[in-house]
């Protein structure tokens, strides 16, 4: 074969590999997505970018406290949802005196800047779903209206917002309930 042509062949396959080993760590492992909306400020905000890990629960379920992008009860095209994790199956989320309460213990959530929730009643969280909150509860749309959530709607967790820099946060799992 002539020494042209198997170059040209050697770099055909060098970007091939390179094409499916990003559509495979895109489709599979992480991906980035823009968040949409303001139902998480002052965590992430409008036109962040945040990096989601599309594997880690595949092998532990979902944490209190994490944050996850999801396909919303009803919503399978457009823009997918950011909340927070509060309430894990067989547990019951409320709010009361302006604290949201899981099996009857006050959840510490750090992340709230000054927002007083309004009483909901109980909610009890069924085997393979998830009670999910915004950060911003005076404009979130979540759990408190559209219900629980299937953890199969999950698309990933995400992990860290990093664009613009200046709004560089890891998103840790950060609620605990009091003892």
């Amino acid at each position: 074969m002539n020494k042209a042509i198997r170059e040209v062949l050697d770099w055909v396959i060098i970007i091939a590999i390179a094409f499916g080993a990003s559509y495979a760590l895109r489709h599979w492992v992480v991906q980035p997505y823009r968040i949409q909306m303001s139902s998480m400020e002052t965590t992430v905000f409008p036109n962040d970018l945040v990096m989601v890990d599309k594997i880690s629960y595949d092998f532990h379920q979902p944490r209190r406290g994490d944050v996850i992008i999801f396909w919303p009860p009803g919503v399978t095209t457009g823009d997918p949802y950011i909340k927070r994790v509060i309430g894990l199956p067989g547990e019951t989320v409320e709010a009361k005196g302006g604290k949201i309460y899981v099996n009857g213990k006050a959840a510490d959530e750090v992340y709230l800047h000054g927002y007083v929730m309004p009483d909901f009643s109980p909610t009890p969280v069924p085997q393979g779903q998830l009670f999910v909150m915004g950060d911003n509860r005076a404009v979130s749309l979540d759990s408190r209206s559209f219900g629980t959530i299937p953890t199969s709607s999950i698309i990933g967790r995400a992990m860290f917002a990093y664009w613009p820099l200046k709004h560089f946060v890891v998103l840790r799992a950060q609620t605990g309930l009091a003892q």
